[in-house]
């Protein structure tokens, strides 16, 4: 019986290294053969124009896209919505670079290849849902929490040395009714230039800090509906408030299913031990990498435990009678976290 075989076309595997206006694009062969380096505008009609070139070579079976959290979002929500597979590329290969030199058309290569070979696997972030909306709040109210430290920080030092009868109105309040105090203050011209001067930068200050207090309390309403319509379940888990699940939907993403395994969320979170065995000597060492701020919240969750979980508690006792230090303690307890919060992230 006579068999017919049908060849697939050829397939193209691309590359991006983004910039505020153009993006650098490179493509690839099925065998990572080399088939062009295109600059492309970072447009909506850009984007088109850049997948249509690649297009052109074969089928678009992935693109490794630099920036996607920054520049690129734009090019990689665009690839997603047109059905293409976004690798995320963190950083150029060192070696190569070494070798090579640095260029936006190294760069693309570099990322297609990145891609093409495996050595980036992780999906983008989609950023068109609300863990996205979740991630502009998080940023407002952390520019809005450093704004508020930072005044209360310059009325204090403003009140050590202003005039004694102002000094003593300031003294001994805690940060909030200093904060109300600053802002209620009259400055008069006919009080003394010093006086006056130091009255109008504490009213300033004073009405800046209660002014982002405010911004923060209507930022934290909206994290909490948008928290408790993403993953209700996550809010159960002890220890985890509004912004640390905030901050752990944000490493998640919106796309969840980018995440292949509770191990790679725990290695994505920074809190999975790398093996580091050579010989005859088996271990494992510590991971430095992963997202800071996702192991900072685990690190927080892991605190509030060891606080007020007797579960925790009386493990901590045990670990610490078998000569665990309290170091090696919390990186255990970070990881079964981890663990435990990847059960409840959205699944898509």
């Amino acid at each position: 019986m006579a068999v017919t075989i049908v060849e697939a076309g050829p397939v193209v595997v691309g590359g991006v290294d983004t910039h505020l206006d153009v993006h650098m694009a490179a493509a690839l062969d099925g065998i990572g053969g080399l088939l062009g380096v295109e600059p492309f505008p970072a447009t909506p009609a850009g984007y088109r124009m850049l997948l249509a070139w690649m297009g052109s070579f074969g089928a678009v079976a992935r693109v490794g896209v630099e920036g996607t959290g920054a520049y690129g979002a734009g090019l990689s929500r665009f690839l997603r919505r047109q059905g293409v597979e976004v690798i995320e590329v963190d950083r150029s290969n060192r070696q190569a670079r070494r070798q090579h030199g640095k260029s936006d058309p190294a760069d693309a290569i570099e990322a297609a290849r990145a891609a093409h070979n495996g050595r980036a696997r992780g999906l983008a972030k989609s950023r068109d849902g609300n863990v996205e909306a979740i991630r502009a709040l998080l940023v407002a109210k952390r520019s809005a929490r450093a704004v508020r430290i930072k005044s209360v920080n310059q009325i204090r030092q403003l009140t050590f040395t202003a005039p004694d009868a102002l000094r003593e109105r300031m003294r001994g309040l805690g940060t909030v009714p200093l904060m109300v105090e600053a802002a209620s203050l009259r400055p008069r011209p006919d009080a003394g230039t010093v006086v006056y001067s130091t009255k109008v930068a504490l009213q300033t200050l004073g009405r800046r800090a209660v002014s982002v207090d405010a911004e923060a309390a209507r930022i934290d309403e909206l994290l909490g509906e948008l928290v408790a319509d993403t993953a209700p379940s996550l809010l159960d888990v002890f220890g985890v408030g509004v912004d640390t699940a905030a901050t752990l939907l944000v490493a998640a993403g919106d796309n969840p299913q980018r995440l292949r395994s509770e191990a790679a969320w725990a290695h994505l979170c920074g809190v999975a031990p790398i093996p580091a065995s050579s010989g005859k000597v088996i271990r494992h060492r510590l991971n430095r990498g992963g997202n800071r701020q996702a192991k900072g919240a685990l690190w927080r969750i892991v605190m509030v435990r060891m606080l007020q979980d007797p579960v925790t508690r009386a493990y901590v006792e045990r670990r610490s009678k078998e000569g665990r230090s309290k170091l090696e303690i919390i990186r255990v307890l970070k990881r079964y976290v981890a663990r435990e919060v990847y059960g409840h992230l959205p699944r898509g």
